[in-house]
């Protein structure tokens, strides 16, 4: 996952939103990684060589990046459903982690593709997003944009786009795939406009702009348009406190984080109880699969000649599925539920369904009677 350090794939947004920010960038330490960084890392890396070798995915696990290591839960809660995304795309041909640029019309600009593929007269331009924080959408994604732009220049990727009609931005977010389907005339457009936006940034004074671009930009500590507005705040509201009156605020703070707390569990419990609330709903946590029954599981493992052992207990669903795929068999679905730890507070716009609520529900059915 290689981008220049002018623009690439994850910066095009913020770049052609704020010039600026190329220059401000550059000024900035090198970003140190993190966990979830290199957990995602782990997890490109994994996919990428289970396509390009046909590597069979149970030899993956234990596969290590830094301090992360490649698990079978991870395996079924990123990679396996990655993989079905990938087989319902269906391409016909396609490569994996590929380097693309744009050579002489925007020197030093390049980035590395998760997957590009064809199948007829449509292009696809794949990424996938393995974190479980920001949901991103496909429709005028500006990173896969990049990346088609980019591949059509590459003489080892061109041929992904030579002659199609279509070119279809996926975004592979596990357990979610959103897909935008656009034409070359749109990537063309979005070209010149990333042209417009790398030339501005090497000027003196390019334009500077705050906005939703800014979440990851690692200039924010040194930007004026971010300096300037918390200067400003800070003239205004506490020119003329001093330190007792700041000890004071601190403890406001400290009190307005309790309410906070005592909010949303007041929220929560609300909506426990069956009321509505505009706006909110509860929603499962993420569930753990656990064996319905392990008696019927393990005559049934039996039966297909799997060992349902492991340390003298039985195995895991994960664990069953993996050994049932050796030969060629397939897990029924009544032997397995996945069991939620419990609810949480989420908004309205959470792709989640609403958990079932039984007293509402019977309260619903009593007004029907």
């Amino acid at each position: 996952m290689n981008h220049s350090n002018i623009v690439g794939g994850s910066t095009a947004k913020r770049v052609m939103a704020c010039p600026a920010s190329v220059q401000l960038c550059a000024k900035m330490p090198p970003k140190e990684s993190s966990e979830h960084a290199d957990r995602g890392t782990l997890l490109h890396n994994v996919i990428a060589e289970i396509l390009e070798f046909d590597k069979p995915v149970e030899s993956c696990i234990g596969t290590q990046y830094k301090n992360q290591t490649l698990t079978e839960e991870l395996i079924y809660e990123k990679i396996d459903p990655a993989l079905q995304a990938f087989e319902a795309i269906n391409p016909a041909e396609y490569m994996v982690e590929t380097r693309v640029g744009f050579g002489d019309f925007l020197p030093g600009v390049f980035g590395s593709t998760d997957l590009l593929g064809r199948r007829d007269n449509r292009a696809f331009v794949v990424d996938w997003k393995f974190g479980d924080g920001v949901v991103v959408d496909a429709e005028e994604n500006e990173q896969l944009m990049f990346y088609a732009a980019a591949a059509m220049r590459t003489d080892a990727a061109k041929w992904v786009f030579d002659g199609v009609d279509e070119i279809e931005c996926i975004i592979v977010q596990p357990p979610e795939v959103r897909r935008w389907v656009t034409t070359p005339a749109r990537i063309a457009a979005f070209e010149v406009e990333l042209l417009r936006a790398v030339r501005e940034s090497s000027w003196p004074n390019p334009i500077i702009k705050s906005g939703e671009h800014c979440r990851w930009c690692a200039a924010k500590p040194i930007c004026p348009e971010m300096t300037g507005a918390v200067d400003r705040a800070a003239r205004l509201q506490i020119a003329n406190l001093d330190k007792q009156s700041l000890a004071d605020y601190l403890q406001k703070a400290d009190m307005l984080e309790d309410w906070i707390k005592d909010l949303r569990a007041l929220a929560f419990q609300v909506l426990e109880s069956g009321s509505a609330l505009p706006g909110y709903k509860l929603v499962a946590k993420r569930g753990t699969r656990q064996w319905v029954d392990e008696k019927a599981a393990k005559d049934f493992l039996l039966k297909s000649m799997v060992e349902p052992y492991k340390e003298l207990e039985v195995i895991s669903p994960a664990q069953a599925e993996k050994a049932l795929k050796k030969i060629k068999a397939e897990l029924p679905s009544e032997l397995v539920v996945s069991v939620s730890s419990g609810s949480t507070l989420a908004k309205d716009s959470d792709p989640r369904p609403e958990v079932l609520n039984l007293g509402k529900q019977l309260a619903q059915l009593t007004k029907l009677q």
